[in-house]
């Protein structure tokens, strides 16, 4: 999968808050308490229930979907934020189309009133590290644990007790310590199959003959609702949902 490293100067604005979230793999019990201790009642079906009770899932990544061939996942990745999601929501809300929402742990815990937002239109959370590192897999087990789990109670608290159930690497760069850690905390390796690009904003029009012409590839397509500008990526969703469901593909969610 490639890696997203053009312009992302955006994430080195957020390293200095990163590092004053670090906690070594040493706190994991901690950070385990914590996220169970949030559970607050009863959330979107389509989300992580609230509580302790955590199951392992399976550390392969996933690609498919869980509506079968004529599937399609839409995931949004490195958000919230507050310009962009809530019009991303709105398009999603405008075709009837639930997504997984690939959360950055400062921007979750900066914007606790957006994750609660899309967990309460039934969208569903996934990991995405604490400061987005996309050099994740060069570094140590420690470092890796810090980003994955730190990133994963920041989500939790932010949601007020909704977990995420995926985890995706900055940029793809899983390891098999990251896969293996985040699978058991019940968070699903997530992959994609359509890199619409939208990242380096090549205009709507691009965005949406690259989708039409990746998605044989497979049925996870990856936005981005932060980050930067993202006029394009709502326009172009704006075109490529009912598009799509022009097609006869169905929206759903990741799976193995």
């Amino acid at each position: 999968m490639a890696r997203h490293v053009n312009g992302r100067g955006w994430y080195g604005k957020m390293v200095g808050a990163a590092l004053g979230v670090t906690v070594l793999a040493a706190g994991a019990s901690v950070w385990a308490t914590q996220a169970g201790a949030t559970g607050t009642g009863s959330r979107a079906e389509s989300s992580a229930k609230p509580g302790g009770d955590i199951k392992p899932v399976d550390i392969t990544i996933a690609h498919a979907s869980d509506k079968g061939a004529r599937g399609v996942n839409i995931t949004i990745d490195d958000g919230p934020d507050p310009e962009w999601t809530p019009q991303v929501l709105d398009v999603l809300r405008e075709y009837g189309v639930k997504a997984t929402f690939c959360m950055v742990g400062t921007q979750a815990q900066a914007h606790p009133d957006l994750v609660k937002e899309v967990v309460a239109a039934g969208h569903r959370l996934c990991d995405h590290s604490v400061s987005h590192d996309t050099t994740m897999d060069k570094k140590s087990e420690a470092y890796q644990s810090q980003q994955i789990l730190d990133a994963e109670r920041m989500i939790t608290k932010a949601s007020g007790g909704v977990r995420p159930m995926y985890y995706r690497a900055p940029g793809g760069a899983f390891t098999p310590y990251s896969r293996k850690l985040a699978a058991s905390r019940g968070m699903r390796p997530l992959g994609w199959n359509v890199d619409s690009k939208d990242f380096e904003r090549p205009g709507a029009d691009a965005i949406v003959t690259t989708v039409e012409q990746e998605l044989p590839n497979g049925p996870t397509i990856l936005f981005h609702d932060a980050g930067g500008d993202r006029s394009q990526t709502v326009e172009a969703l704006r075109r490529i949902l009912p598009w799509l469901k022009e097609q006869g593909y169905s929206f759903g969610f990741p799976v193995r």
